[in-house]
C-alpha cells in the first residue's frame, strides 16, 4: 500500500516581505490515502477564506509529485496556509490523474 505524506507552509505578511514561509512543515507521514487527503482538506483555523486554488507541481498531471491547496488568508493575521500532498514515487500515472481529479485539480 502507498504512504503518503503531507506537508504545510505559512506564509505571513511579514515573511512574504522576505520571500520567505514563517513555518513549514510536516503534518503527517506515511499515512494512507484516505488520511492523506482528509489531513490536505483541513485548515489549522476557521478563520479563513477557504481554498483558493489547487495546482499540481508538474503541468503535466501524470508527472506530478504531489499537489497542492492555497488557502485564503486568515482574518485576523493574513497569514496564508497551503497544504501538499506528496506522492510516493511508485505510484502510476494512471492514479496520479485519478488523484488529481479527487483533489479537484482536473
Amino acid at each position: 500500500m502507498a504512504k503518503f505524506n503531507v506537508t504545510y507552509e505559512i506564509v505571513t505578511p511579514e515573511s512574504a516581505e522576505n520571500s520567505e514561509a514563517d513555518e513549514i512543515g510536516f503534518i503527517a507521514e506515511g499515512v494512507s490515502f484516505r488520511e492523506a487527503v482528509e489531513e490536505v482538506q483541513l485548515t489549522r483555523t476557521c478563520d479563513v477564506d477557504g481554498i483558493m486554488g489547487i495546482e499540481a507541481s508538474d503541468s503535466r498531471i501524470e508527472a506530478a509529485r504531489w499537489f497542492t491547496i492555497y488557502n485564503g488568508a486568515e482574518f485576523e493575521t493574513g497569514a496564508r496556509e497551503s497544504l501538499s500532498l506528496h506522492v510516493p514515487d511508485h505510484v502510476t500515472a494512471a492514479s496520479r490523474r485519478r488523484i488529481a481529479r479527487i483533489l479537484g485539480v482536473i
